[in-house]
């Protein structure tokens, strides 16, 4: 997408060559809608890497443009200049993604270390270069942040909702697992489980399965074939949008009542699209992002099933009962122990008897319990979650 910028008004490039998960793409988005909320007459474009889903960007009519740039990301990408030759190269400001100025993020992705090296030589900022979050400019932060969604799908997705259901009862959108290895998800058998549980607190609601077999530059769901046929088989899932573009996946998990899910960049998407996310949490990395929509995330007993290991070397693998190995929080046996608190957390975000502000308070409280009352590890978003933390205990 693209339109003409104003010759009078101030240009503002989000420079955001980061990896290709959906939820990286609405990070960079937001962050250009939070400058341009803190001024509207501003003309503000986001660069992409090129494997990131860009047609999120034509959800966003204030956005100027988004420049796709192909180059490797995870490789050393000695053609990245030449891969900016299609983007303008005069701003007044140019924002880039502030990981570029970790040295660990640079080791790691040599592609994003060539990519800003060649960007920094490339692109003139008349009034300035600094990382995305940092004023001037000025900013609208923790803004709710909504994708606006083509109406072509938005109408696929209610014929679909109600072929699947009936008035009254709600829709449940259910990912089961992201882009990681099998290994960082429940397995089936697990998601059978969940599945009986709702069914048994939630008897009118039908769950609708969420994910892309397809593998290619993009992300895909690490779940076997025969793994979604036997949850496309459980009597309380009323059908899919396997492998639909992600456009109408996203209309359609913005017709559900809640997206439950381990953590996934496309949860962010769902948030982003109005649908509270109700998060199977643990693996690598704990939810930062929080939008003003009510969410819930079952954070594990870190003691008995560790995770959160970030960029740290995973936590070993367990057998899990013959479905394979996995890492600890995301067997069977801590799915059933933590069984009882989902079902709960999606009875509370059906019902509305939750607020955001409480969800964030509660979701604060538990991750800092996860982390042993350390808080130095803890980020976000805007730095929301910072604001939620309990005060530190006093001796």
């Amino acid at each position: 997408m693209s339109h003409p910028p104003s010759a009078d008004a101030e240009s503002v490039l989000v420079d955001f060559f980061y990896a290709q998960p959906v939820g990286h793409a609405v990070e960079a988005l937001h962050h250009a809608y939070a400058v341009h909320a803190a001024d509207r007459t501003r003309e503000v474009s986001v660069l992409l890497n090129a494997a990131t889903p860009t047609e999120l960007g034509d959800c966003c009519p204030w956005l100027t443009a988004v420049h796709p740039v192909r180059a490797p990301f995870l490789a050393p990408a000695p053609q990245a200049a030449a891969s900016l030759a299609s983007v303008p190269r005069q701003w007044d400001w140019v924002l880039d993604d502030p990981r570029r100025h970790q040295p660990l993020q640079l080791d790691l992705f040599p592609g994003m270390r060539d990519h800003y090296s060649a960007a920094d030589v490339a692109f003139t900022a008349r009034r300035g270069r600094r990382p995305l979050g940092a004023v001037p400019p000025s900013r609208s932060r923790h803004q709710p942040f909504r994708l606006e969604l083509p109406a072509p799908a938005v109408a696929a997705a209610s014929d679909l909702a109600r072929t699947l259901t009936r008035p009254g009862a709600p829709l449940l959108a259910l990912m089961p697992a992201g882009s990681s290895p099998a290994s960082h998800y429940p397995s089936a058998a697990s998601w059978v489980t969940v599945l009986d549980g709702l069914a048994r607190a939630l008897p009118r609601a039908r769950v609708l399965l969420v994910g892309r077999r397809t593998r290619d530059e993009r992300t895909a769901t690490s779940f076997a074939e025969a793994d979604l046929r036997r949850l496309l088989a459980h009597p309380v899932v009323a059908g899919d949008v396997l492998d639909a573009p992600l456009l109408e996946q996203l209309a359609a998990v913005q017709r559900c009542a809640l997206f439950l899910a381990p953590h996934t960049g496309f949860g962010m998407a769902a948030l982003a699209v109005g649908t509270p996310w109700l998060a199977l949490s643990g693996g690598r990395w704990f939810e930062w992002y929080f939008d003003h929509v009510p969410f819930r995330s079952v954070v594990p007993d870190t003691t008995r099933f560790p995770c959160y290991s970030q960029f740290d070397a995973d936590t070993p693998l367990a057998d899990d009962d013959g479905d394979g190995p996995r890492i600890p929080s995301m067997t069977r046996a801590r799915v059933q122990e933590d069984l009882p608190r989902l079902v709960h957390a999606a009875r509370e975000l059906l019902a509305g008897a939750v607020s955001y502000e409480q969800c964030l308070d509660d979701y604060a409280a538990d991750l800092l319990a996860a982390h042993g009352g350390d808080a130095s590890g803890l980020w976000s978003f805007d730095d929301v979650l910072a604001e939620h933390l309990p005060p530190p205990r006093t001796s």
